[in-house]
């Protein structure tokens, strides 16, 4: 053992070639009642956007997941760094997490691993570490350990026998003369697995390199001198067997002893903080998700259950017959009745005229209109303050929106949202976006849905919320978060919904509380410009009361709340007037009706 249990040990990866392989190494270098943190690194060239880690990132998740679920193997959910140099987010990991050895996919003496240095890690983690050769395929043989003496023995020879599994291990000693130090000599007669030494005080490249001939890796233990005495921590030996052998090396440099300072590198310590540009990148890289890689119901099940958490889909509807059966049927069939990862279906209607609610009926689902619940707070009309109420009405832990006119419903629509959510317990609330053809004369094209977002959406939140700039459809219908995040919210009642929402839980949280995940494709209705023109407007005083709020201005109180719309119709011209401006309904958890709720359910 080295170590009294709880042992920490971090494993560090930047490709996913072999990954069970690479845990069952962690596995070995653990003791029994120890925990495995697992982390994966993209490095992002310095010319590039971090934003381009995206898929890479994507393929690192898909690699984790099955890993990440076996909790004898992973202690927590495994995190991908995006980064210029991801091996400084490692380090922060290794002091956050109080890490007891740190384990390395290593790059070689002659490279950067996570963009540094063999020696600047080296020089600057306070705990044991062992950087393996990235080319190590985990097979098991005999091993050649290369040691001088001193610290590094015990650790040395565990990782040694991990790698060697049944193999033999022969001690190559680099002696400074010829003589076996007294610390090794007491190990080579205590441990029958090493069944000979060879000893060495010139050309220790060479020896190395001819006893290594017959083995399957090769330990060396890492030199650290005092700073005022540093040379090369790796050394010119490793250099040179580098650039000579392709068999897997591993260097290993254990703890110092506390009187011992560590260097940290002045590349290290000049870093100040990113700008905001750069955290967005990150943020997308790191934060944006593709549905597919939780389409495994039952390990997003699995991982409900281990939470104990309960999930609600709510459905706002107006006059939506056409689609609305479908709708239900679709995510009924798959996510309650096959697998049950939704705990309820609670359709909020807002007086539809058609046959929406007796269809929802029809399909065994409960059914509110939203204008008679909470009547003491009165009612107004849009789709927001639905939500606002349906928060009231529904019981799960999460709570998820969809909109009942998509003509393509799919569960990934669902499970695409859950995942982040699930996975991450940092990630408070997920913002779907996805393809959205648009029909003009009867003929469809593959883009050019979503035009309130690019016209007016997206350019108000470069302008005045840039942190929310990387956010690739802001006004999408779907999208779900945390019970315990949205009732500390406001809620506008109408278009303005969606804005107020990300711009007040990014308030609340942080930007990395929220995510966005690929729902594909979404086929539904288009709107005419006349409709968009009145969504814009609401949405556009949406923007000007929040920033109102940010910066203490006054401007709605000063600016008009109608807007005219031009009618050209072959029997009328004019201007008609409408008046548009949403209510912004109060946080939930201030209604004393939603807190003392029995049973979380009126």
């Amino acid at each position: 053992m080295l170590a009294k249990p709880p042992y920490n040990v971090l494993l560090v990866l930047h490709h996913d070639r072999f990954l069970e392989t690479w845990c069952q190494l962690a596995r070995r270098m653990t003791p029994e009642e120890g925990e495995i943190h697992l982390r994966g690194m993209v490095s992002v060239p310095a010319d590039q956007s971090l934003s381009e880690g995206a898929l890479a990132a994507r393929q690192w998740r898909d690699s984790f997941q099955q890993i990440a679920l076996d909790e004898q193997v992973i202690h927590d959910r495994v995190h991908i760094h995006v980064e210029y140099q991801p091996m400084r987010r490692i380090l922060d990991e290794v002091r956050d997490l109080s890490i007891d050895l740190l384990i390395v996919q290593w790059a070689g003496p002659n490279e950067t691993t996570g963009g540094l240095s063999t020696d600047e890690i080296l020089q600057t983690v306070p705990c044991h570490v062992i950087l393996v050769g990235a080319n190590w395929q985990a097979e098991e043989g005999p091993v050649l350990l290369s040691l001088r003496g001193g610290t590094n023995i015990t650790l040395s020879l565990h990782v040694a026998k991990a790698l060697a599994g049944r193999s033999s291990i022969t001690l190559f000693h680099a002696a400074d003369r010829q003589r076996i130090a007294p610390d090794l000599e007491m190990v080579m007669r205590a441990d029958p697995q090493i069944h000979r030494t060879v000893t060495a005080v010139s050309d220790i490249t060479e020896g190395i390199l001819r006893e290594a001939q017959t083995h399957k890796s090769i330990v060396l233990g890492a030199r650290l001198q005092l700073p005022e005495r540093r040379t090369s921590t790796s050394g010119p030996v490793i250099q040179q067997l580098a650039e000579r052998t392709n068999i897997p090396l591993v260097l290993v440099r254990a703890k110092k002893p506390e009187k011992f300072e560590f260097h940290v590198p002045q590349l290290l310590t000049d870093l100040g903080e990113d700008d905001l540009s750069t955290s967005v990148d990150r943020w997308f890289a790191q934060n944006t998700f593709h549905s597919n890689e939780f389409a495994d119901l039952r390990y997003l099940m699995a991982l409900k259950e281990k939470q104990g958490v309960t999930i609600s889909l709510g459905l706002p509807a107006l006059n939506e017959e056409k689609t609305v059966g479908n709708v239900i049927q679709t995510l009924k069939t798959a996510l309650m009745d096959e697998i049950p990862l939704i705990d309820e279906i609670v359709l909020i209607d807002s007086r539809s005229t058609d046959d929406t609610v007796k269809i929802a009926h029809e399909h065994n689902v409960e059914t509110y209109i939203h204008q008679d619940v909470l009547p003491d707070v009165g009612s107004y009309t849009g789709k927001g303050e639905a939500l606002w109420k349906s928060l009231y009405l529904l019981k799960g832990d999460i709570i998820v929106w969809v909109d009942t006119d998509i003509t393509n419903i799919h569960p990934r629509f669902i499970y695409g949202l859950l995942g982040p959510l699930l996975n991450h317990p940092h990630i408070q609330y997920v913002k779907g976006f996805y393809q959205r053809p648009i029909t003009i004369d009867n003929t469809s094209h593959g883009v050019g849905g979503g035009r309130v977002t690019e016209l007016v959406a997206r350019p108000f939140f470069n302008l005045f919320y840039p942190e929310l700039s990387g956010i690739i459809q802001p006004l999408s219908g779907e999208y779900a978060g945390r019970r315990t995040a949205l009732e500390q919210v406001p809620f506008f009642s109408g278009y303005g919904v969606e804005t107020g929402l990300l711009i007040d839980i990014l308030d609340l949280f942080g930007l990395n509380a929220l995510a966005q995940t690929d729902l594909e494709v979404r086929i539904h209705h288009n709107q005419p410009l006349v409709s968009l023109s009145k969504m814009s407007f609401a949405i556009l005083q949406v923007f000007i009361a929040r920033l109102e709020k940010r910066y203490g201005m006054e401007m709605l109180n000063k600016a008009s709340r109608s807007m005219k719309t031009i009618i050209h119709e072959p029997d009328r011209f004019g201007l008609e007037i409408n008046h548009i401006g949403d209510v912004e309904r109060p946080p939930m958890l201030t209604l004393s009706d939603y807190v003392n709720r029995p049973d979380k359910r009126p």
